[in-house]
């Protein structure tokens, strides 16, 4: 039995961290699930083991679906978000790294999609000789050290201003 993982999925102009949302998404695959239908699935799936506010069902559904889609392979409108990349082992340094970003995001109030890479070959084919690791918009900020809160801000800030020329 897989053990559900918290996976970051941006909802609105929030990043949420979803908890099992990986299965689901494979389950669905697997399934072949039609698009159509995916949002409402995905939902159901999520629902249960996390907390969804009042209100907010439609853009979770969005969210789900625009997931799935990336997942298949189809385009999915670009919303000109960021896209950060954390690899690592999966180490209590890798996780600091997440979280630190997580908490720089907050406070320059930016959303930005968030994937966590542990599987060597992938950390291999993206040019990563060190981890945790950083990359912004598939350019490597750091490897092999943690940056400061401050170098971390000011690089996301950059990427975001960048993303809205």
């Amino acid at each position: 039995m897989d053990t559900p993982t918290q996976r970051m999925l941006k909802v609105g102009k929030a990043t949420i961290g979803l908890i099992g949302l990986d299965i689901a998404l494979n389950k669905a695959l697997a399934e072949e699930i039609p698009v159509d239908n995916a949002s409402e699935y995905l939902y159901e799936a999520i629902r249960k083991q996390n907390y969804i506010p009042a209100g907010m069902t439609d853009k979770y559904k969005s969210a789900l679906e625009r997931e799935y889609r990336k997942l298949l392979g189809q385009e999915v409108e670009d919303d000109k978000d960021l896209i950060i990349r954390i690899f690592g082992t999966g180490c209590i340094s890798c996780n600091s790294l997440r979280d630190a970003v997580i908490d720089a995001m907050m406070l320059a109030n930016i959303a930005a999609d968030i994937h966590m890479i542990h599987e060597p070959d992938e950390i291999g084919r993206h040019g990563i000789t060190a981890t945790p690791a950083l990359m912004i918009n598939g350019k490597v900020k750091i490897a092999g050290i943690h940056p400061t809160q401050v170098q971390m801000e000011q690089w996301l800030l950059e990427a975001a201003e960048k993303q809205h020329d």
